[in-house]
């Protein structure tokens, strides 16, 4: 047919001669706007606000763990039943050899955790960066979590409800401790800005390392322990205010025998309705009244730097302090031992006793 022949040379001749193929585009092109130019019948609205990675966590409460050799991980609050004093617990975190879970901390989801390790750095996560785990999993390397040197490791964290209350982070202090019986207090607000690499949070000597880390309201007393079982106890007020990369104060003289160290420290109130908990080596633990019933301190007050009372009385049989804490009849106790096996108990299942006796198992 010669209809289609002529059909065949025009096409090829589209394909052949770059011109006229471009001319035959512009054609069909003017001929679609001429045809379906009208207005946009959608509507592209950029969002006034950016999404906030909180917005998709629930604030569960959580359980913090991190092991001796820096593996951390949350675990739902849940996954922790009670169980009466004495009994043998439920395993608990599984952790590898020579390795055993250290530090313990509740928190919740949307919680700020400050980070610090026996050098004397600060490092932030919020709770939900931190892995999920099971009770019984082993979880994640902390320095894949932050950037910390191999020759560091973290000692103590604080949970933080939030860092943008300019009112909150100016009235308040992180009191630090370190094992040598130094203390520093220093304004939150100084830390209230996350850095990736983490920040100097206290200069700290050769020989020294920081143990503990607390949040106070200017007015608490505070109460540092010691491996030998005694305890000294002194008003906030005794530590100025330093910068973020100072040395400390004396906090408590600690006994010429070689071995002695600071254990823990305790911030609370003065008028404190809560009893002071200690716990050794081979699992002796009791409660004391920081005052007694007429309001008389039962731990003596002193200026900061003394030798303090006796807390515990140390024994063969108990071994030496490992832990001081704060508590009420309405907390539980969470005790995990070297191989992994944890066991939960209500605080009320440990009788109030003198300040000096030797405790219970």
């Amino acid at each position: 047919d010669e209809e289609i022949q002529k059909q065949i040379a025009y096409l090829n001749e589209i394909l052949t001669n770059d011109e006229l193929c471009m001319k035959v585009i512009k054609d069909e092109l003017i001929e679609i706007r001429d045809k379906f130019g009208d207005e946009r019948r959608s509507e592209i609205i950029y969002a006034s606000e950016e999404l906030n990675p909180e917005d998709f966590y629930a604030n569960d409460e959580m359980i913090i763990t991190i092991s001796h050799r820096g593996y951390i991980k949350r675990t739902a609050l849940s996954e922790f039943q009670t169980q009466n004093r004495g009994g043998v617990g439920a395993k608990g975190t599984e952790t590898r050899d020579e390795d055993f879970v250290e530090y313990i901390y509740p928190a919740t989801m949307h919680n700020y955790m400050l980070f610090f390790t026996q050098k004397g750095k600060c490092y932030w996560l919020r709770v939900y960066e931190i892995p999920e785990g099971t009770k019984n999993s082993k979880g994640r390397a902390i320095q894949n979590m932050l950037n910390i040197g191999s020759d560091d490791a973290v000692t103590a964290f604080v949970r933080i409800e939030s860092l943008n209350d300019e009112d909150y982070t100016n009235s308040h202090y992180l009191v630090f401790a370190t094992k040598q019986g130094v203390v520093k207090k220093t304004q939150l607000e100084a830390y209230s800005r996350p850095r990736q690499n983490g920040v100097n949070a206290i200069t700290i000597r050769e020989d020294d390392q920081v143990i503990a880390v607390r949040l106070t309201d200017g007015e608490k007393d505070i109460i540092l322990a010691n491996r030998n079982g005694r305890a000294v106890r002194f008003n906030e007020a005794d530590v100025r205010p330093m910068g973020r990369t100072a040395t400390g104060v004396r906090g408590m003289t600690l006994d010429d025998d070689g071995e002695d160290c600071i254990i823990g420290m305790i911030c609370m109130n003065r008028d404190s309705t809560s009893t002071i908990l200690v716990v050794s080596e081979q699992g002796y633990g009791k409660r004391s009244h920081l005052n007694d019933e007429d309001g008389e301190p039962v731990y003596r007050i002193t200026r900061r730097g003394g030798k303090g009372v006796k807390t515990l009385n140390i024994t063969e049989k108990t071994g030496k302090l490992v832990s001081i804490k704060s508590v009420t009849d309405d907390n539980d106790l969470m005790i995990i031992n070297k191989s992994g096996i944890t066991i939960r108990v209500k605080i009320s299942d440990l009788r109030v006793m003198g300040r000096a006796t030797q405790g219970v198992r």
